[in-house]
């Protein structure tokens, strides 16, 4: 590839190094970023060397105004947590981008155990904006009553709660703590998926996919392992974009997206 080529970016999956391949990438062309990076050492990927201050300026370059990148991460805990997260998340912040959430995945049955302190459970999903976000479709979910209720409204000075009648919505916006299952038939009930040996659950990357994206717009998974991100962004119609410094993962998710062919939700 020439120092000056771009590659064509529309549905593919792409052997290299994500510093240098985004290079070739034309600037602003990404709607939407969904990755979980090789934080902390907590994996062996091959001896890949993380990058990560070249792959953020990068990744600010190729997203689009209003674009979102969701940067899964959590720290290492050896002693004390390493709170590598929050510094990544300060840096972002110093390049440009706008920390537009601080989101929570909770795993719904992680079975890691501290000696000296509680179950930890969690990693952060960081919403990055350039910008203001241009898409935001909210998840919703049903509330536990619906109808006109009379409802407690502010105190006044004299300390009296006073109530008004109004309409109780049938649904509401989710928070931004997201509960997850997790391994075979949580995070996927694909096998296949299983040959990596770090993943986020699907629905976790299609939940951000619809929220941030509309059909027809491009995602990007920069560090896509066995391929979920491209896989729901297929399923979803939209166009993806997978890069991984491995060839053995590349060849596992496109067995995963090829299996996708003709399907939507």
């Amino acid at each position: 590839m020439k120092n000056n080529e771009l590659i064509d970016t529309e549905n593919k999956l792409i052997v290299g190094d994500c510093s240098k391949v985004m290079q070739h990438f034309q600037e602003e062309i990404i709607d939407l970023v969904v990755t979980s990076p090789p934080y902390d050492d907590l994996r062996n990927y091959n001896g890949f060397t993380f990058d990560f201050k070249t792959i953020a300026t990068q990744l600010f370059k190729i997203l689009k105004k209003g674009g979102v990148v969701v940067w899964v991460v959590g720290d290492k805990i050896n002693g004390g947590r390493t709170l590598t997260s929050f510094k990544q998340a300060i840096y972002f912040q110093e390049i440009g981008f706008t920390i537009h959430d601080v989101m929570i995945y909770a795993k719904k049955n992680t079975p890691f155990m501290r000696s000296n302190a509680y179950t930890n459970c969690y990693e952060y999903m960081f919403v990055l904006s350039k910008g203001k976000p241009k898409t935001f479709n909210p998840l919703k979910e049903k509330t536990v009553r619906s109808g006109l209720e009379m409802l407690v409204t502010n105190k006044g000075a004299n300390g009296i709660n006073n109530k008004v009648l109004k309409e109780l919505k049938e649904e509401k916006t989710l928070t931004n703590i997201w509960y997850y299952a997790v391994g075979l038939g949580g995070t996927t009930k694909d096998k296949e998926a299983f040959k990596h040996p770090a993943m986020f659950p699907e629905k976790l990357v299609l939940d951000h996919i619809l929220s941030w994206t509309n059909e027809g717009d491009i995602v990007l998974d920069p560090m896509c392992g066995s391929g979920t991100t491209c896989k729901m962004a297929a399923l979803s119609n939209r166009k993806y974009i997978g890069i991984d410094i491995s060839d053995d993962y590349i060849k596992i998710a496109k067995k995963r997206v090829a299996q996708t062919e003709g399907i939507f939700v």
